[in-house]
């Protein structure tokens, strides 16, 4: 292998105005403003995309070519007033600075600056793993994309259409909307939440094993669900004198069309919804 082949892809990128490019042999780095394209190095087989911001919402979206398309949407959040008092108006860099890196398959997307605010759309190849993270002011939304899909989101939404494969999904104070075309067969799935609803829509002849639990909720769906009984656990005193506390788990545990992968849905203010799709 040569030097060429085993140097590390990086490409830091300094506002959409700036063009800096580290090129290999296999990577492409190209910026027109407020668009960059990046390849996997190996597009043979599945990449891995993670996205690590602090405020801002992402967006990724399937595409029929093999690159990765980036594109930024940066915004003038800012509390300071925009004119000082002795008449001094405060001049704005809309801009989103990214750093974005390629090795070994697996591409890093971040912000340079934690206080850099605005969204980020992405186009990747149908089948992409994606690992997912925003804090603050916007949702995640997943379009069309198969693969081992991992997303959280602490104040915001959460929004899978039509994927599939292996799905982890949590938002702590925001809703998970999902529509599932297919689900990993020896992977488990599990939706989470602590402060709102959890709607999930799989095929109308998946096999799966539920446990769903909503602590101040209630749960609905339209699948024939057959219901298992929830386990009991027994505690001894350890303290001595002969007592034990006998506690039950509030998990709805149950399968549907026989059962299948473990399906995990947990939210503790909200309620669950099971979605039969056509």
């Amino acid at each position: 292998m040569t030097f060429k082949e085993v140097v590390m892809k990086k490409f830091l990128l300094f506002g959409l105005a700036a063009v800096l490019a580290l090129i290999t042999a296999p990577v492409q780095a190209q910026d027109s403003g407020d668009r960059i394209v990046v390849n996997f190095s190996d597009p043979s087989r599945p990449g891995l995309l993670r996205v690590n911001i602090i405020n801002g919402s992402i967006s990724v979206r399937s595409h029929s070519g093999g690159e990765v398309i980036i594109e930024t949407r940066g915004s003038n959040r800012n509390r300071r007033p925009p004119v000082t008092p002795d008449g001094l108006r405060r001049i704005d860099n809309g801009a989103m600075g990214l750093s974005v890196e390629e090795e070994n398959n697996v591409m890093s997307i971040g912000t340079r600056n934690s206080n850099d605010f605005g969204s980020l759309v992405i186009q990747v190849p149908a089948k992409t793993n994606l690992n997912l993270k925003t804090i603050n002011g916007g949702g995640i939304e997943v379009d069309n994309v198969e693969g081992e899909i991992e997303v959280n989101n602490t104040n915001g939404s959460v929004q899978l259409n039509n994927v599939a494969g292996s799905i982890v999904a949590h938002a702590t104070n925001g809703r998970i909307t999902a529509t599932l075309r297919e689900i990993a067969a020896n992977k488990p799935t599990s939706f989470t939440s602590m402060n709102s609803n959890i709607d999930v829509t799989l095929p109308a002849i998946t096999k799966a094993n539920l446990k769903l639990r909503s602590d101040n909720g209630g749960t609905w769906s339209d699948f024939e669900i057959q219901l298992r009984s929830s386990p009991i656990t027994t505690l001894d005193d350890q303290r001595g004198g002969g007592r034990y506390r006998i506690q039950t788990d509030r998990t709805i545990n149950g399968t549907i069309n026989g059962g299948g992968p473990d399906v995990d849905m947990r939210t503790l203010n909200g309620n669950i919804y099971i979605r039969k799709g056509k």
